[in-house]
């Protein structure tokens, strides 16, 4: 019998945790998002890869997480290593992926990530962790280690290029075609 059967008040604690196999269940379960998230921050399949293998081992070695929580750790883990792998600086002059690179990432639904892989690193991070995934300004801001005005000048550096890169690929309406007329 372990001893944590022998107290109550510890196996009851202990419950409250996530174990390794709540991990390994969740990060398979979320394998499709966990790695989109990797991902649409590297915008490079072998570091999205490494990402996410990166992501699971840490996940699988915490001990102190509790299981209510366990989907948004996964999240951060992964944020972090790809933070660790990119090193995304607000200061840095990064023009984001070249056209040859975001083909090899490319599939059916690409044409609408185009804009935001195109992104320079920062506004990137900054777009995916405010934006699409909601974080806080301040979250962000500890995460990347930076300032909340470097966090909202990235945010509004990176919607002025989507708005940009979407406007300048948006499709002119057929000459042929009447709007609000009835003939």
């Amino acid at each position: 019998m372990s001893w944590l059967n022998q107290s109550p008040h510890l196996a009851g604690r202990a419950a409250q945790y996530a174990t390794t196999e709540d991990f390994r269940r969740l990060f398979l379960e979320q394998i499709d998002n966990l790695y989109q998230l990797s991902l649409l921050l590297t915008a490079d399949q072998s570091k999205a890869e490494q990402c996410f293998v990166d992501g699971l081992q840490e996940a699988l070695d915490s001990n102190n997480i509790f299981r209510d929580w366990a989907g948004s750790w996964a999240k951060v883990v992964i944020i972090k290593n790809a933070i660790r792998v990119i090193q995304p600086r607000q200061w840095e002059l990064s023009s984001g992926l070249t056209l040859s690179k975001r083909n090899e990432i490319a599939d059916d639904e690409s044409s609408a990530l185009g804009p935001l892989l195109a992104l320079g690193n920062f506004e990137r991070f900054v777009f995916v962790m405010t934006v699409l995934e909601t974080y806080s300004d301040h979250d962000c801001a500890v995460l990347l280690d930076c300032s909340l005005a470097e966090v909202r000048n990235g945010r509004t550096r990176a919607l002025e290029q989507i708005g940009h890169s979407v406007s300048a690929h948006s499709f002119a309406m057929p000459a042929t075609m009447s709007v609000g007329r009835e003939n």
